[in-house]
């Protein structure tokens, strides 16, 4: 699976040596959330002039929410299966130059899978009906991980739970998208989407937001980033405030 896309580097098992951190160790301490702000703060400064707290809030909302996100879809995507998706069972490493995750690692065995999967046969496999169960597991197993996030990062952010959510329900719909476009197949993606967001499941925010335009495949976002909140910064294509529900 990590030969198909070169996006980020996803792994098993943690190396000996780079600086990897498990998500179980940020969300039982957020104060290491402060920490990755400070970074982007300095990274922004050094770059655009400024460093709004609503953008340093804005932007690891939703590189961390991209972890299990991507992780999860991902595996849906090249091998129709779901990890557990734990905090305690996946972690990651930032870029050097721009503190975002480049690098993301599955540390546990469990998995769930369809009858016909290789695998399934394996104490670590759990077997599911169909494609529509599988999905309602990985819908599950990353909403559990992001309730753990929004219950850590509501109060250090200050951005409320109802934005938090929103931004749950990016990572997870745009991860699904782009899981098939960078592997070079955006219609599986999107079908991935819907199969995955096919309605509202709170206490996500919605349903799957990829429409079909003239110009492709495009969604509208739930949540802000705030990088309008940059300098010289236009809104971002999708951005909530300027498209119609």
């Amino acid at each position: 699976m990590a030969a198909l896309q070169d996006r980020m580097e996803v792994r098993t098992g943690l190396p000996a040596t780079g600086s990897w951190q498990r998500c179980s160790d940020l969300l039982a301490d957020p104060a290491r959330f402060d920490v990755w702000r400070k970074l982007l703060g300095e990274w922004l400064r050094a770059n655009f002039g400024e460093a709004p707290d609503r953008t340093t809030a804005g932007f690891v909302m939703s590189w961390y929410l991209h972890v299990p996100a991507f992780t999860g879809a991902l595996l849906l995507h090249h091998e129709r299966r779901v990890p557990m998706l734990r905090p305690g069972e996946l972690a990651f490493r930032l870029c050097a130059d721009r503190p975002h995750p480049e690098g993301v690692a599955v540390l546990g065995d469990e998995f769930y899978c369809l009858p016909g999967d290789p695998a399934a046969g394996s104490p670590e496999a759990t077997v599911v009906a169909d494609e529509k169960a599988l999905a309602a597991v990985l819908r599950a197993r990353y909403t559990a991980h992001a309730a753990q996030f929004v219950r850590a990062y509501a109060p250090l952010s200050r951005l409320g739970r109802r934005m938090l959510w929103a931004a749950a329900t990016d990572a997870l719909d745009s991860t699904l998208w782009w899981a098939g476009l960078y592997a070079g197949n955006e219609e599986a993606g999107v079908a991935d989407a819907h199969l995955v967001l096919d309605e509202h499941y709170p206490p996500l925010t919605a349903s799957t937001r990829l429409k079909q335009t003239a110009d492709g495949w495009a969604r509208r976002r739930e949540s802000c980033c705030f990088s309008y909140l940059l300098p010289e910064q236009p809104l971002c294509e999708g951005c909530p405030r300027t498209c119609r529900r």
